[in-house]
């Protein structure tokens, strides 16, 4: 049994409860955030161990929420002089200000991960091993191999949340991912591909001998059709988006504009648009933080509260935003289990968890079958998006051309450009295999970052923009 954080203070944690109480007397809500953290990264890049790194944190976060203002303090120092101090910072928002604690969130038994360790096992001396045996096998495997980047990662993270009637709840949340990168060159030109997956589980999956080779292999595969490609032609084409990680793409375009807090300023594209057609008939897109040991899945938020499966788009309709407590208060609704910090020196606010768009009827050949000449993005790289426009930009990194029904010719440069909203109602068709991604999500929003996951089934979205260097 995993100690509790409380212990590590020099008070006792009725004293803590007491500071907490006083602090949050008189707010609308708030709470202590107490955090213990592990993190361990490898990385096997040309030939060598070219990183190894490993660090604990600890630290706590104090917060009171007064109206639209919050106060906030962290401090990694755990002592009850340091929460004092806290406590006095963060009090400073109730200034002429009287409002009623809100409820505590609900209770859950829920366990959607282990709360075993996954850095201790496999050892380093083992991850190392399995790091030169990866760049080994990628090179022995293809001659034009010129360089592979193998890494691990995993976190081990103890959350414990006081909030001000003296409830306590707690998770432990396990995190690990594997990535193999490869550049491969003919002559002159180099091109690259990867492959990676992860989850809130050991290292285990991952690192028997059939998963790493699938992902080298991933990998490779990726970079020798991209070093085949042709460059992407420009201008106006249908688009059959493959499933699992092409939900990015959704991620950011649609989802961010779902977010509590960027609907209740109105700078979301979607802001007061609530029960309106906002996609195509056929498109329904989930936030779901209780699929078991997801990358983007808790057992609880950074507030307490249960995580949940929120419809937000249901057969083209607004249904839900996601919401943390604050801004659910301000907006008259409930909390939906989506506030999320990177930290304790980070404040929560409305994040993504696992968000995907839902089946439909058709298969992935009678999509790519329906379209006469368009583009087969199979994988994205970076993308651009903007919040209040709703515009965004995505790089393909696997596509292919579509013609008369078939996919042919792999290119590169692929460019997609579109508008989150307009997007939407361009899906004609939906697929019936949907996928989530394999775990390697990361979301960034005012400098938090927080592991995601996404996913959607094969889709067809007609007439999009597609940016190249062919015309």
């Amino acid at each position: 049994m995993t100690k509790s954080l409380t212990s590590l203070f020099d008070c006792s944690e009725d004293r803590l409860k007491q500071i907490v109480a006083d602090a949050v007397h008189g707010a609308d809500d708030g709470e202590l955030y107490l955090e213990s953290s592990e993190s361990e990264a490898l990385m096997f890049d040309n030939g060598r161990l070219k990183t190894a790194n490993y660090s604990t944190d600890q630290g706590f976060g104090l917060r009171a929420v007064a109206g639209e203002a919050a106060g906030y303090a962290h401090a990694s120092e755990l002592s009850e002089a340091a929460l004092l101090r806290a406590s006095d910072a963060a009090s400073a928002v109730k200034t002429g200000y009287s409002g009623t604690l809100a409820d505590a969130p609900p209770r859950t038994n829920r366990h959607l991960y282990g709360d075993e360790n996954p850095i201790g096992a496999p050892s380093f001396e083992e991850k190392a091993k399995l790091l030169t045996e990866i760049d080994a096998y990628v090179r022995n495997a293809d001659q034009r191999v010129r360089q592979v980047t193998a890494s691990l990662a995993a976190s081990w993270q103890h959350v414990e949340i006081i909030r001000g009637d003296g409830q306590i709840v707690r998770d432990i949340r396990p995190l690990v991912r594997m990535n193999v990168s490869v550049v491969v060159g003919e002559g002159e030109r180099q091109e690259s591909g990867s492959y990676g997956a992860g989850g809130r589980k050991g290292f285990g999956e991952f690192v028997a001998e059939g998963s790493w080779k699938h992902a080298a292999d991933e990998a490779l595969r990726q970079a020798l059709v991209n070093l085949k490609a042709i460059p992407a032609p420009a201008g106006t084409f249908d688009i059959v988006l493959s499933s699992g990680w092409p939900g990015v793409m959704l991620h950011e375009a649609v989802g961010h504009g779902l977010e509590g807090d960027f609907n209740r300023k109105k700078t979301s594209a979607f802001a007061g648009l609530m029960g309106q057609q906002v996609a195509a008939k056929g498109v329904t897109v989930v936030d779901d933080g209780t699929i078991s040991e997801r990358r983007g899945s808790l057992t609880i938020d950074d507030e307490g509260t249960p995580t949940n499966r929120t419809v937000l788009i249901d057969d083209g309709k607004l249904v839900g935003y996601m919401q943390d407590r604050q801004n659910a208060r301000l907006m008259g609704v409930k909390p939906t289990g989506n506030g999320r910090r990177e930290s304790y020196a980070h404040q929560p606010m409305p994040r993504m968890t696992n968000t995907y768009m839902t089946e439909g009827p058709h298969t992935p050949e009678e999509i790519i079958a329906s379209v006469k000449k368009g583009v087969y993005a199979v994988s994205f790289g970076g993308g651009q998006v903007d919040i209040t426009s709703g515009k965004f930009v995505f790089g393909c990194t696997e596509a292919y051309m579509i013609e008369d029904g078939k996919v042919t010719q792999p290119i590169k440069g692929a460019m997609l450009i579109g508008n989150g909203p307009d997007a939407m109602h361009r899906v004609s068709m939906v697929g019936n295999d949907l996928k989530l991604d394999n775990g390697i999500g990361m979301c960034g929003k005012a400098g938090q970052g927080v592991p995601v996951g996404v996913g959607q089934p094969h889709l067809r979205m007609n007439q999009m923009t597609l940016g190249g260097t062919r015309v």
